[in-house]
């Protein structure tokens, strides 16, 4: 398969983070920013959240190796510059891009969000490696739903051997694994993951759907359980197994019309199983999904009828 993404630099800028004072805050950031992006972390030494906070930011901007610099400024030792950036408290930060603040936040947050606020000053910087994996990633969607699961699997795993803290490419390529019938693969997979970005929402999503798929291998034929259903249209278990059933065969849509019957003629039935199983296929298919989407609307229409 022709690489299309092209590997991180070996390593990053000896001054990628550096100290600055008001002195040199033009060199450093302004006239700095018109080459490659720069971060400033205005922090002062009596800052707890700043104790907090510089450790992640310096871990993420050494992650991107280069593509980004991280200049820190101590608001005591230069009051003059704060006044002039209305910092109002800290900690604070600033990205700049071509000698602009074009984005930037105050207080304490969580790496993941770090490393999200880094990937989009690159975005903003015109990063090509950066736009690169952006694109292969939106073509490895594409692929796996299409059920082109080879191809999304091999851009998945070169958007991870140029940039391993992309969860999307994590989650995108557990989920190749779950459509080939591999589970213990698509685990191995997940368990690569930091135990920060557990949490990550393509990380959940790939998940649920292991989750699923398991589910879904004890289901029987369709064909025999749909026999039982005609027998008896009211027998809720055997609904729910067709539609995991259905799910298993590829047909999310079918699965969740059958799950929807459950809740139509009882919401309340084994204590709401129905409605736990359509959540889970929601959010195995993911947000923008048109199936999910037009489920989701559907089971509010009847919750709320």
């Amino acid at each position: 398969m022709q690489t299309i993404i092209g590997g991180a630099s070996a390593g990053a800028p000896a001054d990628v983070i550096k100290d600055t004072d008001t002195a040199h805050f033009m060199a450093d950031v302004i006239e700095a920013s018109r080459d490659q992006p720069v971060i400033v972390d205005f922090w002062a030494p009596w800052c707890g959240p700043c104790k907090q906070l510089t450790p992640i930011i310096e871990k993420v901007v050494l992650a991107a190796k280069g593509k980004v610099r991280l200049v820190k400024m101590n608001i005591d030792e230069n009051p003059e510059l704060a006044q002039q950036m209305r910092i109002q408290s800290i900690p604070a930060v600033y990205a700049f891009v071509g000698g602009r603040p074009v984005d930037g936040f105050m207080g304490a947050l969580p790496e993941s969000q770090i490393r999200q606020f880094v990937d989009n000053l690159l975005r903003a910087g015109g990063d090509d490696e950066t736009r690169m994996i952006d694109e292969a990633l939106v073509q490895a969607a594409e692929q796996l739903k299409t059920g082109d699961v080879r191809m999304a699997g091999g851009l998945y795993t070169q958007v991870l051997q140029a940039d391993p803290s992309r969860t999307e490419a994590l989650g995108g390529l557990a989920q190749v694994y779950v459509r080939m019938g591999d589970l213990e693969k698509a685990r191995e997979v997940l368990a690569h993951a930091p135990d920060e970005v557990q949490n990550d929402p393509h990380l959940v999503q790939a998940r649920t759907a292991i989750d699923l798929a398991e589910k879904a291998a004890g289901a029987g034929e369709t064909a025999e359980l749909e026999a039982k259903l005609d027998a008896d249209p009211d027998d809720h278990a055997t609904r729910l197994e067709l539609a995991m059933a259905l799910y298993a065969d590829g047909d999310a849509k079918a699965a969740i019309d059958q799950l929807l019957i459950i809740v139509r003629r009882d919401r309340d039935w084994n204590e709401g199983a129905a409605r736990t199983q359509l959540f889970e296929i929601f959010e195995a298919l993911g947000p923008k999904d048109p199936v999910a989407q037009s489920g989701r609307r559907k089971l509010t229409s009847i919750l709320f009828a």
